[in-house]
């Protein structure tokens, strides 16, 4: 079996069988669906606990033979898999594809998971401040929506976590639209915006 690679990317959860020929049926995770459709290998895992993956649980290669989109998901005809109670057995799995099999992104997009660990920097007063660093990117049906897990600076210049008063992370929310997102630097991991760290 081949070498399971190291930039895999969960994009979708098999659903269950698609017709009578053993094609799967996928819901896609947002903004999984084309490079789902693109890629010619997904690699699966089945979830330890239901609806939860787990990153470390064994993977397996499996050749797309074709995919197309049905509606909010995906179909797929998968090599070995011929009726349906085999594509039935794969219901549960979570989907992957290794991140250096994703199309090139156009210009001024980016794959969500690329922002993920990227520090923030937001406005005090007209300065470029530490805001923290990207822990998720939602969609909230009219953009995407970076979750900040805040840091500060001390007086030495250490990074430390921002905590509310029972010991919790605190969190900003920063639409990620043009107008307050100015610079992505993906190589430096840093995205430079005008949220107002105060918020």
């Amino acid at each position: 079996m081949a070498p399971v690679p190291g930039d895999l990317v969960e994009l979708g959860r098999m659903t269950g069988a698609y017709g009578i020929r053993g094609w799967v049926k996928i819901q896609p995770h947002a903004a999984g669906s084309s490079t789902l459709l693109q890629a010619r290998e997904w690699w699966l895992r089945k979830p330890v606990v239901p609806g939860r993956a787990d990153p470390q649980a064994p993977a397996w290669p499996v050749k797309v033979l074709k995919s197309r989109t049905q509606g909010s998901t995906i179909v797929g005809g998968l090599q070995g898999v011929v009726d349906r109670n085999q594509a039935e057995q794969l219901r549960g799995c979570t989907v992957w594809v290794s991140r250096s099999a994703f199309p090139a992104a156009e210009d001024d997009e980016y794959y969500w998971v690329d922002l993920l660990g990227c520090t923030v920097y937001g406005d005090s007063d007209g300065q470029c401040v530490l805001l923290g660093v990207v822990e998720d990117v939602v969609d909230n049906g009219a953009h995407a929506v970076l979750r900040v897990r805040r840091q500060a600076l001390d007086e030495q210049g250490a990074v430390l976590p921002m905590l509310d008063a029972k010991g919790r992370s605190l969190e900003s929310l920063v639409p990620f639209v043009s107008a307050h997102v100015h610079t992505v630097d993906l190589p430096n991991r840093r995205i430079v915006s005008n949220w107002p760290v105060d918020l």
